[in-house]
């Protein structure tokens, strides 16, 4: 498609849904958005007829899918995995990893960097996630405890020299050295975030000063209001709300978070500082009732159920099954949120946080033509990226009034 004109669609545009105009694709970007007939050679017309026309949705926090985990170091298993999330509305995702060796990292490195530039169907790579292993061990949730640890400068100062697409790397900010880490990290253009941590309010505000101003999967595996000897204290959840600037990223699978909650982190935080993320892990795509968290060579057996993983005996989650569409739906349906910030939380904001927004995350003139098509109740018709089609759900049918 080196020339493509959409027509008949709900365009999701930075300051409304409108009807009437045309989105024009020209060579993977996006030429116009116009009621005017314009011309190209070899135009393709694309008829959605009446259904909605959105910016790709951008992922930031996600595991795997297909049954397959980005720390199974399989290069198909990279592309499964862009693939699946594809036919989901995915656009854009930044590879996670879990609490491992550092030899077992530093070869998901090499293979994200041997992956990165293959151009295949699916949703295109915008730099890893490295989640852990400088995590606090009381909430490492399901990850490995072998591999928890503290910051260590050379290990973190090696990494870094040996990746070349690192965007983010998640710890825990009240580990002896995590302040210097996150000062590191800022140095090195890789966005610090908080996360498995027991951090006190007068952490959190030492963290954020030395740049740790986003929190992963906000309420999961962290300190809420804590007591020591009888004094309560703050904890990362309500220093979250209270430092305005503070950004934070979601599972908004209706499992991680229940609807009041989707609706009151919505409520103090507003769809500017909130992503939504699948945090998905190699059971996402899937239906069986059993899975592995993790690497296939030293992963954890979990079970699949009411939605989401858990461990065997049922007494934490293990990791979400979400895809983004479920997501952008859930926060409609039990949040609440208008199809607007909805989209928002899906595709702007984590754009602006993983410093992608100048190119994609919103339909503008001249940014890639990152697209998906959907029905009122957000399931995927269409995905586009860089104007490739790479999912057709099959033949657009005039969606019912909404």
């Amino acid at each position: 498609m080196n020339a493509l004109k959409i027509i008949n669609g709900k365009l999701v545009l930075p300051d409304g849904v409108v009807e009437g105009k045309s989105l024009y694709v020209l060579d993977g970007k996006i030429q116009a958005i116009t009621g005017e007939m314009l011309d190209f050679p070899d135009l393709q017309e694309m008829d959605v007829h009446g259904n909605y026309v959105a910016p790709g949705f951008i992922d930031m926090h996600v595991h795997g899918g297909a049954d397959h985990d980005f720390m199974d170091n399989d290069p198909l298993g990279f592309v499964a995995i862009a693939q699946m999330h594809a036919q989901h509305g995915t656009t854009s995702m930044n590879p996670t990893t879990l609490s491992c060796g550092k030899e077992d990292l530093l070869e998901t490195i090499r293979l994200y960097d041997a992956a990165e530039p293959v151009r295949y169907d699916g949703a295109q790579f915008i730099g890893l996630h490295i989640e852990g292993p400088y995590f606090a061990m009381e909430q490492r949730g399901a990850q490995d405890p072998r591999f928890i640890r503290d910051p260590d400068p050379e290990e973190y100062g090696e990494v870094l020299a040996a990746a070349k697409h690192i965007a983010r790397w998640s710890a825990a900010p009240e580990l002896p050295g995590a302040l210097e880490f996150g000062k590191y990290m800022v140095q090195h253009k890789v966005m610090p975030a908080i996360a498995h941590t027991n951090a006190s309010y007068e952490d959190v505000v030492q963290a954020f000063d030395a740049g740790y101003t986003h929190v992963t999967h906000f309420y999961s595996a962290m300190s809420g209001v804590f007591r020591r000897n009888a004094f309560r204290y703050a904890g990362v959840v309500e220093s979250a709300y209270l430092i305005d600037e503070m950004t934070v990223e979601i599972i908004a699978d209706g499992v991680h978070l229940p609807p009041p909650l989707l609706q009151l982190v919505y409520k103090l935080k507003g769809a500017d500082k909130i992503a939504l993320i699948t945090d998905a892990m190699r059971g996402a795509g899937t239906q069986g009732s059993g899975s592995i968290l993790g690497s296939r060579k030293n992963g954890l057996p979990v079970l699949l159920e009411d939605g989401v993983a858990k461990l065997p005996d049922r007494s934490a989650f293990a990791g979400s099954i979400a895809t983004m569409d479920r997501l952008v739906r859930n926060m409609i349906t039990l949040a609440g949120v208008s199809l607007m910030d909805a989209v928002k939380m899906a595709t702007a904001t984590p754009a602006k946080l993983m410093g992608v927004h100048e190119w994609t995350g919103s339909l503008e003139e001249g940014k890639q033509a990152d697209i998906v098509v959907f029905d009122p109740s957000v399931a995927i018709l269409k995905t586009i990226i860089g104007g490739r089609l790479v999912h057709d759900a099959g033949k657009l049918e005039l969606p019912e009034a909404d």
